[in-house]
């Protein structure tokens, strides 16, 4: 990578803004909330080894999962997910990559600088921001190593459970209209994106991601300002983050305030070398073993959930039991979704709920009724397209996109 004198995303990171404006008084993300300092820890088992986690409350977050607190990475407790289909912002997870987080932003002083390969630089104020026409979309945000503690053989990263995703309803402005704005050059191939995030020491790669030139443009990308009606929570990328609807969180950037149009591919850090899967149809190969070709990771794969009914819970045989939960994909949507309540050899449709767009998590049902003794249950979901769930996990050395068929166990009494 060129030196941070060279490189205009380091340049413009210093744009870190040094007041409390709109978010009141000033904290520490080093700390915890005084009430979690005062009360003795909760803890949750995700359910995997050494997977005892302690819930704990940061500012503008209710008790979360704690992973680390620097860098901060907080879990949804997986319950969240069975009482709306939209994610609270208090309960939606955190993932960051350096402990270099903003936490004093003043709205008033935030600019946006696009620059590059384009014919007319901008700077721009969160104000002139909004007001460059909005858009709302209901979409997914799911961590690229979500459920990653479930992975056998275990991988390296954040042994992270099913709490790794969140969804939300985010208001901002296509990117698109802020590209065409600066107008792009020809043989434009990339646009970049970096945040005030930051690198605690010198050295260390700074936080930024690429998308293609046309990818960038379609119209469904974000600069949001929004999350839920209310502005986004410092953890989750105020005053502004960008919104790649349909892919991993990985490149959600937050806090972003400098982004470049590139004649050439991005080859930094976090393109180039981390954020990568298997090149193949499944982004898998035979655990254990290593990647001969990879490829940066991209869209989600199908994935559902049961939210209503905990792995070990005890249910009242015989009478009519109501499974509910959560299925999504990267972008086509879900046509199906099936339960099974002995192990997969059957399965029966479920009801989908209301249809929030195709980026959105989707609500099912199903009544079943089950007789005494021990049922496995699972879901399966099938989007638009025809893509299913596997019955098997897939592994590769990361630990990224599971999205077997899971299975809750539960004793009917």
């Amino acid at each position: 990578m060129g030196s941070e004198k060279d490189d205009p995303h380091s340049r413009q990171r210093r744009a870190v803004l040094r007041q409390a404006g709109a978010l009141g008084a000033a904290w520490s993300l080093g700390g915890l909330a005084a009430d979690a300092l005062a009360a003795p820890p909760r803890t949750v088992n995700l359910g995997f080894d050494n997977g005892e986690r302690e819930l704990v409350a940061y500012p503008q977050k209710r008790p979360l999962i704690l992973l680390t607190s620097r860098p901060p990475q907080l879990e949804t407790p997986f319950g969240v997910f069975n009482e709306n289909i939209i994610t609270p912002n208090d309960a939606f997870f955190v993932r960051y990559h350096w402990s270099g987080v903003p936490t004093s932003i003043d709205p008033g002083t935030y600019r946006l600088h696009v620059g590059g390969n384009v014919n007319t630089p901008l700077e721009l104020s969160l104000a002139e921001l909004r007001q460059m026409g909005g858009m709302e979309l209901t979409a997914v945000n799911q961590c690229s190593g979500n459920s990653r503690g479930f992975f056998q053989p275990r991988v390296n990263g954040g042994q992270l459970g099913n709490g790794a995703m969140g969804n939300a309803r985010w208001t901002g402005v296509p990117l698109k209209t802020v590209l065409e704005r600066a107008g792009l050059k020809a043989g434009s191939v990339q646009v970049s994106f970096n945040g005030m995030d930051m690198p605690p020491v010198a050295g260390g790669p700074d936080f930024v991601k690429a998308l293609d030139v046309d990818h960038a443009m379609d119209g469904e990308v974000m600069l949001a300002y929004l999350m839920n009606g209310a502005d986004l929570p410092v953890l989750n990328g105020y005053p502004v983050r960008l919104i790649v609807p349909g892919y991993y969180g990985t490149y959600w950037v937050k806090h972003v305030n400098d982004i470049q149009v590139l004649d050439k591919i991005f080859d930094g850090f976090w393109m180039a070398s981390a954020y990568r899967i298997p090149d193949n149809a499944c982004a898998c190969v035979p655990p254990g073993t290593s990647v001969a070709k990879s490829r940066p990771i991209g869209r989600f794969d199908v994935r559902s959930f049961i939210t209503s009914v905990a792995n070990g819970a005890k249910v009242k045989a015989g009478q009519d039991l109501v499974l509910k939960g959560i299925a999504f994909d990267g972008g086509s949507g879900i046509a199906e979704v099936a339960v099974s309540v002995d192990g997969g050899n059957t399965w029966r449709t479920a009801r989908l709920g209301e249809d929030l767009g195709k980026y959105s998590f989707r609500a099912w049902s199903a009544s079943v009724r089950l007789p005494k003794g021990a049922h496995d249950l699972k879901v399966r979901a099938v989007s638009r397209i025809g893509q299913s769930q596997p019955m098997a996990p897939l592994w590769n050395p990361p630990g990224y996109m599971r999205n077997v068929v899971e299975t809750t166990r539960v004793t009917a009494v």
